[in-house]
Order: structure tokens, then sequence, then C-alpha cells
């Protein structure tokens, strides 16, 4: 070959090795991969211009050695290349490492770098070859999908939300899913059959006619049901499903599980709660409401408070002005003025005994209304409640026939008891009017004397009027013990001086049939509050069964007085007469019910009355010998105030 020739062809090769170097520099730029040669002899350290670029230095700016690129090398991973680096000589197998390294301007890249070890033909290794790449980018973005996978994780697992897809190439379940179902992920996930067999077997047949609408409806769901987990544990689990589709193509479904036990233990028990309270409202006739004055707006109504005024739940909340227009007419302005007039305040309100005539068959009922200002709401904001007191109303008034029935059924008593008392009473009357008529016969004859004595006339006129005093006080207790129509009035009573009136009063019937009264009264005896003439009335019908159970034989009649345990006051009349009867000594109490041939049933329940209504109780025991004694209790003054 001719010279010419050799170096044409010469310089032909090197242009094509100059076109291949260059090409696989743009190649390495492209790429972020640059390309060393460490000569192990020498540590001299060759680089291709991606390298240099890889280090944050110009393009062959610079010769490399090794203590140069180490000096490069973050510390913490200098190690790492060392290690690496001595187990390829040793080993012959390519060094693979990730490290860091710190440009010239601080920045701290990742790199991966791969070198392999070329020996001599005596196997003596003199050099290294390798590559490097800037892998800074991908390790971040690895990094952050490890982070939002972690996030992901975790935000499942304090959420108790699993997920799951499922295509062609398979079923993917999440971690968390795995724990709601009580499952093992090494297992995999279950097959359609395994998923089946732990939903709960009242649950079951709505899941298999989910999983058959998924298959061939390509249909989503969100529903809850239950499932028993292997260890036997029953949770509510929610589940939600979407299809997936590209370009309208059916692909497969993505869906979230959600354990919800916890909150739908919680709704189960909102619910029942709020069925008790609509059963508590329906029985007292008590309907609860929300509403704004202002905006006349109402946010809420429970059933109760529809049925109250006869208002259609199914045609929805009613405006006020529908409330306004069930007042009854005489009660309208009442209830409009009490109402504005509390908005108008910012107050409270309670409005009694108001009448409506209800929306659906116009009857008349009673009403009472509750309202408190909601001071976090908005102006004119009220919560209350409604109550339906037309049957209370209608007690009240069966209440007070009752009373007066009562009154009635102890005027008639009294004025029996009088009829067994005439003797005694006209005793009581003529002792006075005869001393009386006395002292008048001598008061007459001191003044026809001459002259008058006036001092001995004066002395006997004084007589009569004190006479005449007793007896008028004598007629004025008896007066007032049986009259009719009085009220009941409370006051300050004090016992002692009741039994004292009442032993005067009965005193000579007793000493008639041989019968003492004896008295055993404490001493710090509390005063009552209670009417006078009814617990006359008590005492009266008390201590004279305790007299015709003596009077043919004669006997003792005991009145005692305690404070007993509770601080109520105790009264005690006992006699030494026959006996209780041998029955149910309750019966002796109620109405009608009587021992005597001629008696009218009436004293011991009418006694029983009158001690209830003043907030005591009243019952018999027989006694260790003979007779029997009546207790009764009364509440003291303080307690009675109280």
């Amino acid at each position: 070959m001719a010279k010419q020739d050799v170096q044409k062809t010469l310089a032909e090769l090197s242009r094509e090795l100059q076109e291949s170097k260059a090409r696989l520099e743009e190649a390495q730029r492209v790429a972020h991969v640059g390309h060393w040669e460490w000569d192990l002899a020498t540590d001299v350290v060759v680089w291709s211009d991606e390298t240099y670029r890889i280090f944050g230095l110009s393009p062959q700016e610079r010769p490399m050695d090794l203590a140069t690129v180490h000096s490069m090398v973050q510390p913490e991973d200098r190690e790492l290349i060392y290690r690496a680096a001595e187990e390829a000589l040793q080993s012959g197998n390519p060094a693979d490492i990730e490290h860091r390294l710190v440009r010239p301007d601080g920045e701290v890249r990742t790199i991966h770098s791969v070198g392999t070890v070329k020996r001599d033909s005596s196997g003596r290794a003199y050099e290294m070859f390798g590559t490097v790449q800037d892998i800074t980018e991908r390790k971040r973005s690895e990094e952050a999908l490890k982070r939002s996978q972690f996030y992901l994780s975790e935000g499942q697992r304090i959420a108790h939300i699993g997920s799951w897809a499922f295509d062609d190439s398979g079923h993917y379940w999440s971690d968390e899913l795995y724990k709601i179902y009580g499952l093992d992920p090494r297992n995999g996930a279950p097959t359609v059959d395994e998923y089946l067999a732990l939903i709960h077997p009242q649950d079951r047949a709505a899941m298999v006619e989910t999983i058959r609408a998924m298959q061939e409806e390509h249909r989503g769901f969100d529903q809850i049901e239950r499932i028993i987990r292997p260890d036997g544990q029953m949770r509510y689990i929610r589940a939600v499903a979407v299809p997936v589709m590209e370009e309208g193509v059916f692909k497969g479904f993505i869906g979230t599980t959600m354990d919800v036990t916890e909150q739908e233990l919680l709704t189960q028990e909102l619910r029942r709660e709020q069925a008790y309270l609509a059963e508590a409202q329906s029985l007292s006739h008590i309907g609860s409401w929300a509403t704004n004055f202002h905006t006349r707006q109402n946010f809420h109504l429970s059933d109760e408070t529809y049925r109250i005024h006869g208002f259609d739940p199914r045609q929805g909340p009613p405006g006020l002005e529908r409330f306004w227009a069930t007042l009854h007419p005489q009660d309208e302005r009442l209830v409009r003025e009490t109402l504005e007039e509390a908005v108008r305040a910012g107050m409270d309100y309670d409005i009694s005994d108001f009448r409506i005539r209800r929306a659906d068959d116009g009857q008349i009922r009673f009403l009472r209304t509750i309202g408190h200002r909601n001071d976090m709401g908005e102006i004119g904001d009220y919560v209350g409640i409604t109550m339906d007191i037309t049957e209370l109303k209608r007690a009240e008034e069966e209440r007070e026939r009752l009373r007066q029935l009562e009154a009635d059924l102890a005027h008639i008593n009294r004025v029996n008891m009088m009829g067994e008392l005439a003797a005694a009473l006209a005793h009581e009357i003529r002792q006075p009017i005869a001393a009386s008529i006395t002292s008048a016969n001598a008061c007459l004859r001191w003044l026809a004397r001459d002259p008058p004595d006036l001092e001995r006339a004066r002395a006997a006129a004084s007589r009569i009027e004190q006479d005449g005093n007793r007896a008028a006080d004598v007629i004025s207790r008896l007066r007032s013990f049986y009259k009719k129509g009085t009220p009941p009035e409370r006051e300050i009573v004090n016992l002692k001086d009741i039994i004292r009136e009442m032993t005067t009063l009965l005193r000579k019937e007793a000493i008639r049939h041989s019968i003492k009264i004896h008295s055993e009264l404490g001493e710090d005896m509390p005063d009552v509050l209670a009417d006078r003439v009814q617990l006359q009335q008590v005492f009266m019908n008390l201590m004279l069964n305790a007299i015709d159970a003596m009077k043919e034989i004669g006997g003792k009649l005991t009145i005692g007085s305690r404070l007993a345990s509770d601080g109520q006051v105790m009264v005690s009349i006992g006699d030494t007469g026959v006996g209780l009867p041998a029955e149910n000594t309750e019966r002796i109490f109620d109405a009608f019910h009587t021992t005597k041939p001629q008696g009218t049933g009436m004293g011991l329940a009418i006694t029983r009355s009158i001690v209830e209504a003043h907030g005591g109780r009243v019952w018999a025991t027989a006694n260790a010998g003979a007779g029997a004694t009546f207790h009764f209790t009364l509440p003291a003054k303080a307690e009675e105030h109280a």
C-alpha cells in the first residue's frame, strides 16, 4: 500500500475515532453517565467530560488522582468506597455502590458507580475501569415515593382504611386491609369464596348479589356489612368500589374499605337514645323544638311536637304562621306578646295554660311551652319544649272536686261525732251558764241591799263575765271544728296545745266510761306547719276510737309524742281495749270499712288522707298486752318550709 494511502486511512480512522468519542461524550452527557479509569500503579485517575460535570467541575479542568476523588466524597461514605474497591480487587467481582459526593459549590449529589478490575496475563490487577451516573433526582423521587407510601400507609392505619384493586393482572390489598380483615398478608389476597366466608351469615346473601353486579354489570357500590374475623371478632366495615374505565373499556375495580365498628356502634346507640327520647316524649306528651323567631324558620321539631299541634310531619316543618293559626283566639294575644317581649329582650320564657285548636281535627288542648335563648346561635335562636297539659288540667279539676268531696265527708264525720258527744258538750256548755245564773242572782241581791254592796256586786259581775267567756270559748271551738266550707289554712301549730284542747273536750266522755287520759309529751317537740282544724279532727277520730274500744271495760288512753330519727314529729295514741282485727290491719284505713255496727267507715280513711296531705303517714300496731296503738308522723316546721 502506498504511503499516501496509509496516511489517508490513518486520518480517516482518527476522524472516525474522534467522531465516535464525541458521540460517546454526547451520549454520556444526555444520560448523565460518565466513565473513569484508575491506574493502580500511579493512582492516576482519568475522567470523561461527563464525569467532570457530575462532580460539579468543568470538563478536563484539572488532572485527577485518587486523593482528589476521595476528598470530594461525602465523609460518611468514604469507608464504603474503600471497602468496595478492596473487595473488587480481591474477588475479581465488579464493585457496584451508591454514595454521595460534595461538589465544590457545596451541593450534595448521589451517584451510582460500577467498576471492574483489569488484569495482565499473570493475573496482576493493573487498572479499574467503570462508570458513574448521577442518580440524585431518581433517589429523591424514590424517597418522595417512600414518604408518600409511608404517609398513605400510616394514614390508612390511623383511619382504619384499607385500599384494594383488581384487574386482569391480579388482586392488590394494602397492609391495612389485611389488618382490618385479620388476615396474614403472606398468604396473599383471598379468593371470592374465601372472602365470602368472612362475611357475617346474615349479610352474605347481599354481598353475593353485590359481587354479581360488579362482575356482570361492572357496577360500583357503597355499603356497610359485618365481617367475622378469623379470631372470632365481629366488625362493621364500609366498602366503596368504583369501576376503572379506559376509553370506554372496563379494566377492573379500585376501592377502599373502612373499619366503622366504633362509628356504627355509636350510631346505633344514638338511634336507640333517639327512640327512647321519642317514646318518652310520646308518653309524657312533651315535644322538643328549635326555631328562630327572628327569621321565622323552624330548625327542628320532634315527632311529639308535630302530634301535639296536629301537624303532618310528612309535609315538612310548618312555618311559625301555622303555629300562630292554631292558637285559641282568647289566648293568642298573650302568647304573641310574651314571645315578642322575650325575643326583644333576649330572655327565656315560660307560658302556661294557653289553648290551641289542633290543626288536624280542631280539638282544644291546653299547652305549656318553655323557651331557652340559644346564646351560641343567631339573634332569635331558641330551643325549648312544649307540653300537652290537657290531662293534667283535667286531673287538677278532678283533684279539686275530690278535695271538696273529702271536705264534705270530713264535715259529715265531724257532725256525726258531735252527735256522739252531745251529752258531754251539753255538760261543757251548761256548767258555765249555770254558774253565770248563780252569779247573776248574787249580783242582784248585793245590789238590792240598802245601801247596795257594790264591791260584792262587782265581784259577782266579774264571775259572770268569766263564765260567759268560758261558754263562748267552748262554743267557738266546737263551731270551728264542725263548720263547713272554709278551705284548709296552714299555720304554725303547737301540738301540745291541740292535745290539751282535745283532752279537755273529751275528758268528760272518757270519765263517763271509766277511762283515764294520760299524756307523755316530749319536752323538745318542734312546732308543725298544719291546718289546725284538720289536726283537731285527726286527734278527735283516733281518741274517740280508743274510747270506743274501752267503753265496756274501762281502761287507759295514752297520748305520746316524740321526735323521730328522721326528724319528723311522731304522735302515738294507745288504748287498753279490744285490740286490732285479726285480718290485715291496713284495711281499717280503707274508706267505708268499719267494725262498728253504726259506724260510717270514713273516720280512719279521712285521718289517713289528712296526715298524708301534710306529708306524713299513719299506721296501727298491736300492743304487747291489751289494746292497740295508732301512730302518725308530721314534718317539723323547718322541714315543711324546706
